[in-house]
């Protein structure tokens, strides 16, 4: 018989892969991985904010990071300072402001878990704040597919019909929030850009088309949490670096077999 444990894992696992490999797609797309890398550093800060206020980290989570991209929106439009200035500012900021915080709580806090991530540990009611999460996300993407699209492949052509730009890169950054609110527990602070980025960048070598691109990058997130996980239980390792490990090898194979398959033809 399954362990609970196990099940509420490979749940977890296979809801955050989904839309990760979903969502990765842009980051890929659109240069946004400093930007992630960023985001899951202020994130650390609205798990301390969580803490204080004696609310859920994931909403403490998603609270601050949704102020971290309305904020950098803003800053980008006054053109103060360059983006990746202006990341590097505020997400160690963010992250430092959360560290000392978390420091000066009376409660003894385990930053490991945070920061790196146990699927093993999720709790039923993380499932529950993962699925809704998840098709959350899933249908803004669904309803704004062809917009975020055409605004990567092209804004200006996005701009003369119709869209706005602006509006459409802040809830592209509002899903971000969300997929490292529900997903910090399953590989942890400093990783989750890593789900995000090497599926996505393992399905481009493999699509000829954005949809399809999506679809191959969440089933390839699917196998790396399933792997990830597998190993994790029967190796002792730490289940979010496994995760990525498992992420890192299946690259590399596509990348080698796509070298090669180019190669002969």
């Amino acid at each position: 018989m399954i362990e609970p444990f196990i099940i509420r894992a490979i749940i977890a696992g296979v809801g955050i892969a989904i839309i990760a490999g979903a969502i990765g797609c842009f980051v890929v797309w659109r240069k946004m991985a400093y930007f992630g890398d960023s985001l899951a550093h202020s994130a650390l800060l609205g798990v301390a904010l969580g803490l204080v206020m004696g609310i859920s980290t994931n909403l403490g989570t998603i609270i601050i990071c949704s102020l971290f991209a309305v904020v950098l929106i803003w800053l980008q439009q006054k053109k103060i300072l360059a983006t990746d200035t202006l990341l590097g500012i505020l997400a160690h900021s963010a992250l430092s402001v959360g560290m000392v915080t978390l420091s000066l709580l009376e409660q003894s806090i385990d930053l490991h878990s945070y920061l790196f991530g146990d699927i093993l540990a999720v709790s039923s009611a993380e499932i529950y704040f993962i699925l809704f999460g998840g098709f959350f996300v899933l249908i803004f993407l669904y309803f704004n597919w062809s917009s975020f699209v055409l605004m990567t492949i092209d804004e200006k052509l996005a701009k003369a019909e119709g869209i706005n730009i602006v509006f459409y890169q802040l809830l592209i950054m509002l899903l971000m929030t969300v997929v490292v609110a529900v997903s910090f527990k399953i590989v942890g602070l400093l990783l989750i850009t890593s789900l995000l980025i090497i599926p996505a960048a393992a399905a481009r070598q493999l699509a000829n088309s954005p949809e399809k691109m999506a679809i191959i990058s969440s089933l390839l997130a699917v196998l790396s949490v399933a792997i990830g996980v597998y190993s994790s239980l029967y190796l002792d390792t730490p289940s979010g670096p496994s995760i990525v490990v498992a992420s890192t090898i299946i690259f590399i194979t596509i990348s080698v077999f796509s070298f090669i398959f180019k190669k002969n033809n």
